[in-house]
Order: C-alpha cells, then sequence, then structure tokens
C-alpha cells in the first residue's frame, strides 16, 4: 500500500514539475514574442524618422528655390542699430524699402482685399 501511495506522490510531483516546466516556457516564448514586436516598431519608427528628415531637407530646397526664384536682385543694406552690423536684406519686386525692416515705412504697390459680408 506504501509503495502505491509513493507512486501516486511521485507521479503528481512529475505533473506539478512539468506544468510549471510548461509555464516558464510559455512566458519566455510570450517575451521573445514582445521584444520582437518592439524591435519592429524601433524599425518603423526609425524608417519614419528618416523618411520625415529627407521631406524636411526636400521642403528647405524647395523653399529656397522658391525664395531665390522671387528674390529680387536689389537688395538694401540694413544697419543694426547700437552694433553697427549690416545685413543684406532682399525686397519684393516693386517694393522700395524707405525704413528700417520690419517697419511700416515701405511704399510700392499693395492690393488690399476686402470682403463683403
Amino acid at each position: 500500500m506504501q509503495a502505491v501511495r509513493d507512486k501516486l506522490h511521485d507521479i503528481t510531483a512529475m505533473r506539478k514539475a512539468k506544468s510549471e516546466a510548461k509555464a516558464e516556457e510559455k512566458a519566455e516564448k510570450e517575451l521573445a514574442k514582445a521584444r520582437v514586436e518592439v524591435a519592429h516598431e524601433v524599425r518603423l519608427a526609425r524608417e519614419a524618422e528618416a523618411a520625415m528628415s529627407l521631406h524636411v531637407a526636400k521642403a528647405g530646397k524647395r523653399a529656397e528655390k522658391e525664395m531665390a526664384k522671387h528674390a529680387n536682385a536689389h537688395t538694401n543694406i540694413f544697419v543694426a542699430p547700437g552694433d553697427g552690423t549690416t545685413t543684406n536684406v532682399a525686397t519684393a519686386p516693386g517694393v522700395t524699402m524707405v525704413g528700417a525692416p520690419g517697419t511700416v515705412d515701405m511704399v510700392g504697390p499693395h492690393t488690399v482685399h476686402k470682403k463683403t459680408l
């Protein structure tokens, strides 16, 4: 009778050890799967970041082209008050600088669009 009890106890202990090993293996597999998913998302984020920086660089080049296309060959030299540094300021075609840049002392053709309500 004691031998049967020992045998049952051994079988129960073996089942418990197997189920613990399976649970541990399952947890490790889930962790590995999560790591793979995180690595995938990081790769996608890096690709998107690279694409965005390329897009920003292209937009900057296009903006420079457009500004160069529309810039007038005439530049005015602006002397900053106080420190005496000079800056070349391009004006739009048909506009003459009367005062310092950023002031409202510019003259030239302008169009006022008024909305009627």
